[in-house]
Formats: C-alpha cells, structure tokens, sequence
C-alpha cells in the first residue's frame, strides 16, 4: 500500500478542482488559528479509529510539521485508502 507525497505549491489546484477531501490532522485549537480553506479538521489522535469517509474518496492530509500526516496516510495506505500528504 503506497501514498504520494505532494509539494504545498499543488494544494491549491487540488482545493480548486475539489476532487479531494482536504484534512487538517492538527488539534482544533491550532485548526482555528488558521487552515487550508476547504479543510475538514480530524485531529490524528481522535479521527483514526472512527474514520468517517469511504475508501472511495481520495484524501489529502496534512499537519504542522509532516510527521503526522506521513503517519496516518501509512495508516491509511494500508487501509485501501487513496492518500497524498502535504510535503513543505
């Protein structure tokens, strides 16, 4: 199971197509200081046991430092899930 990792510079054009769910692994205080518009916030430690979408829907995941995202779109992948994670 394999997920891509995608520079920041083509978030926009994926915000913009809206062919993807976009979400912010961050806790909800940081997700209120500010985020990607469009982003759904699912905090990493909360949302991966419940996940709420279907393996149909391509996800883009992101953090704030990378970590994180590598991490879940891992946990992810190897669910069957379609993922790309924010890199820079």
């Amino acid at each position: 199971m394999d997920f891509e990792a995608i520079p920041a510079k083509d978030l926009n054009r994926i915000v913009r197509d809206g062919r993807a769910v976009v979400i912010d692994l961050r806790s909800p205080q940081e997700y209120r200081e500010g985020h990607i518009m469009g982003a759904v916030n699912l905090p990493y430690q909360e949302g991966m046991s419940n996940f709420p979408y279907d393996t149909s829907r391509e996800l883009v995941l992101y953090c704030g430092r990378g970590s994180v995202s590598m991490a879940a779109a891992r946990e992810l992948a190897a669910r069957n899930y379609r993922v790309k994670t924010v890199v820079g």
